[in-house]
């Protein structure tokens, strides 16, 4: 779908942590929008200033988009977001973006989630799970505590309804487990995905982060062109 200037309406503002944001977001113009789970859209702050949000929601709900946001970091995106309220109008760019699963792709799906980085995957795992996909699926989630893993109790669900689904979240604070995220979700990938054969991989959060958990999968012997990533920060 080509990206297109678009203005809405905020629904709604969830709080799912002390510092992750959850916004529901009525389509104005257009009345809906059509997108591809995985993307994102871009909000404006001045004539060379943006900020990028992944896309919670599925493509089964087009006319309300759900944006989640780590509004931790306390720039001038996270400022905007904490202050959004029911009524306030939205201007926006999408979608954008080409991290998307290939439902046609034989290969076996395994994503790995680094914080904030679950956004556009729990809106791919949503969709496959709601339109019938019966697929073998992997999900490794790496946070700093139990409190960052964003929807973990909708994965919970999700590994208990569909027993092809297999939900790996791991915790800093868990004992002996590394407490940055490069190492910590290399090290469980590493000790969680034992075979790559047939596999294609799904990486999102920080850049080093990136790195290091293709790098892992690589070492394992994935080709380098089977791992898709989306780097946060």
């Amino acid at each position: 779908m080509k990206p297109r200037e678009s203005r809405a309406r905020v629904d709604a503002v969830r709080r799912l942590s002390t510092a992750i944001l959850e916004a529901d977001l009525r389509l104005e113009e257009p009345p809906a929008l059509e997108f591809d789970a995985g993307q994102w859209v871009s909000i404006p702050f001045g004539p060379k200033t943006v900020r990028a949000y992944s896309i919670a929601s599925t493509p089964q709900s087009r006319k309300v988009l759900t944006l989640c946001a780590d509004v931790a970091p306390g720039g001038l995106g996270s400022a905007w977001f904490r202050a959004l309220k029911p009524g306030d109008e939205v201007r926006f760019k999408g979608p954008l973006g080409g991290f998307v699963y290939t439902r046609a792709d034989p290969r076996r799906p395994l994503f790995v989630a680094e914080e904030i980085g679950i956004v556009p995957i729990r809106s791919i795992l949503t969709e496959l799970y709601a339109t019938g996909f019966g697929r073998p699926v992997t999900l490794v989630y790496w946070a700093r505590d139990p409190g960052w893993l964003a929807y973990d109790a909708e994965f919970r669900s999700l590994a208990r309804r569909y027993p092809g689904f297999a939900y790996r979240p791991t915790a800093a604070s868990a004992a002996g487990a590394a407490t940055d995220g490069p190492s910590g979700l290399a090290e469980a990938v590493l000790r969680l995905v034992p075979d790559v054969a047939g596999l294609v991989a799904y990486v999102a959060g920080g850049e080093q982060t990136i790195h290091r958990v293709r790098d892992v999968l690589v070492a394992k012997g994935l080709d380098r062109k089977a791992v898709k990533w989306e780097k946060f920060w």
